[in-house]
């Protein structure tokens, strides 16, 4: 049997548009002699299509586009289709997360995902009721019967270190058994995660030695709001050890031919597949950022986009993969310097700007400060200082960047970081403004680290593949090795107000992402006064963060939403 794994960048809601991409692959897939064509978890919604799944309308339209599906492919070629299934009689949450088999001429359900996760990024309860049987799917290919085990994403994670997740006794895996398959097919749409691609893959070689089968797992691909998946589709046999990859953050198109009893040769593929070790982690991060970014403005319809350009090292990131993302032709920097802006960073901005080829203005707040100070004296008695001083150069800056891309029709793309977003070292209405938190999953530290990464030998081919320039420092070491500062005020840094970012980072790592108590950290040795203020700063910065632009997330725990807690809360 020859499988034609179609990794697909799906537009949520656009049902018929994903229906001409699923039937685009499968032209392509007959093409190359499949027999079976693979689309991703609800491949004709996208994932995750959220509350359009309630919308009656868009549920009977649903039935039209796989209608029209059938009637294009009457033939043998057999397409594998991620649906959302009517439950009949069954009242709201009344669909199940289905697959269904489109193959001469007809169309029906075949399978429905038994494990709906509600953690994290995920609610599936809100809009499905779970599978309660095996699926297994019987066809006709290469001359003799195929049975073919079927799950859906989550139904793989059934290990014991993730029983947590499913107190109760349900195992996908274990209930297919009995049925004596020869091969277990996976169809998913799971974000991205620092690490996670070799958990999948752990997951996938452990059902291959629990069934005796290969397991084929294929992953959606693209950026849908804040989440972004990274395809990395792949087939592994008894040895755990991929025969196949498909690509890292594009759409792709793999063939793999499966011969019994065990699938053993592997076929080329349309782009850059191949059973090679993955990219390099920091290249995989830059990769999902930049697909987060193109996809949103894309998808979003946006065709330029706008960034404060500060000089520092955030905005200098968020310049680099914005280029990638659309083009150094489409992105504009805005410099604004106060009077408290060194000569240094501004001409460090520039420079960043002509390394890049962006285009950039130049647009002094000092007299608006001016002006501000003078229509808030009358109030306060005296000129705004302190805090509020600082407050409102970050809102000057955050209305002129929001002024330009209305009225340049751009994506405002927020430069601030995730250590910044924990504790609140940012502004409401100035440098949080924006569409999209580019960086905003990203600890200080984490941005070092890539910044690092970009500006070494190790990452030309990489850049010289995202249409940036593969030779030279790109980031810039005056950038990467001065001490981070808002310059809010003379000789002001970061370290003024907050932890060393080496201190800091870790802690809030635990506190967010492991959800660890304070008394833990203290009892492994923290400083009991720093570990309190921190948790403080978390806490209490909650109302900032509810008003912050959707946040690309690329951790294991990202504010928005896989982030829900309390503003008012004790």
């Amino acid at each position: 049997m020859r499988l034609a794994l179609a990794q697909l960048n799906p537009l949520v809601g656009d049902l018929e548009g994903n229906g001409q991409r699923i039937l685009a692959a499968a032209e392509r897939a007959r093409a190359g002699g499949a027999d079976l064509v693979l689309t991703p978890e609800l491949s004709l919604w996208g994932y995750p299509p959220r509350d359009l799944l309630l919308r009656p309308a868009l549920i009977q339209r649903q039935e039209r586009v796989l209608a029209s599906l059938a009637a294009a492919c009457q033939d043998d070629l057999a397409l594998l289709v991620g649906v959302a299934e009517p439950a009949t009689g069954r009242r709201q949450p009344g669909l199940y997360n289905a697959v269904a088999l489109v193959q001469r001429g007809r169309w029906r359900h075949v399978c429905r995902k038994r494990l709906l996760p509600t953690y994290d990024v995920f609610d599936e309860r809100r809009y499905f009721l779970p599978g309660d049987a095996p699926a297994v799917l019987e066809l006709e290919a290469g001359g003799r019967p195929w049975r073919l085990g079927l799950t859906i994403c989550e139904d793989l994670w059934v290990e014991e270190n993730l029983r947590n997740r499913w107190p109760d006794a349900v195992d996908p895996i274990a209930d297919l058994v009995p049925g004596r398959i020869d091969l277990l097919l996976n169809l998913s749409a799971s974000p991205f995660g620092r690490g996670k691609g070799e958990v999948r893959q752990s997951l996938a070689a452990r059902a291959t030695a629990r069934l005796g089968v290969p397991v084929v797992y294929l992953n959606q691909v693209g950026g849908n709001d804040e989440l972004v998946f990274d395809g990395a589709s792949f087939v592994v046999t008894g040895a755990g050890r991929p025969l196949l990859r498909l690509a890292c953050a594009s759409e792709d198109l793999g063939f793999w031919d499966a011969t019994p009893p065990a699938a053993t040769r592997l076929a080329a593929s349309t782009a850059t597949t191949s059973a090679a070790t993955p990219p390099d982690p920091w290249e995989q991060l830059l990769r999902v950022l930049v697909l987060g970014v193109r996809d949103y403005a894309a998808k979003c319809g946006f065709q330029r986009a706008l960034l404060g350009l500060s000089g520092g090292i955030d905005s200098a990131l968020v310049a680099v993969i914005a280029a990638a993302a659309l083009g150094s032709e489409r992105v504009e920097g805005l410099r604004m310097p106060s009077p408290f802006s060194s000569a240094g960073s501004l001409d460090d901005a520039e420079a960043l700007a002509r390394r890049l080829g962006l285009r950039t203005a130049t647009l002094p707040i000092a007299p608006l400060m001016q002006a501000f100070a003078a229509g808030l004296t009358p109030e306060l008695g005296a000129p705004p200082r302190g805090v509020t001083e600082e407050n409102l150069q970050s809102r000057i800056r955050g209305t002129l960047l929001m002024a330009v891309a209305n009225a340049k029709g751009g994506l405002l793309l927020s430069t601030g970081n995730k250590s910044e977003l924990a504790v609140g070292y940012c502004t409401l209405y100035g440098d949080m403004n924006g569409g999209l938190a580019v960086i905003g999953d990203l600890y200080k530290t984490t941005i070092f680290g890539l910044c690092d990464w970009l500006d070494g030998a190790a990452s030309g081919p990489c850049r010289a593949a995202l249409g940036l320039p593969p030779d030279g420092e790109l980031i810039g070491a005056a950038i990467r090795t001065k001490p981070p500062s808002a310059e809010l005020r003379p000789d002001q840094r970061d370290s003024d107000s907050l932890p060393d970012y080496g201190v800091l980072d870790p802690l809030l790592k635990a506190l967010i992402e492991a959800l660890r108590t304070p008394e833990d950290l203290v009892a492994e040795g923290a400083d009991p006064a720093l570990v309190a203020r921190v948790a403080g700063l978390l806490r209490r910065a909650e109302f900032k963060r509810r008003q912050a632009a959707p946040v690309l997330k690329v951790s294991d725990r990202a504010f928005g939403s896989g982030w829900r807690m309390p503003i008012a809360s004790a």
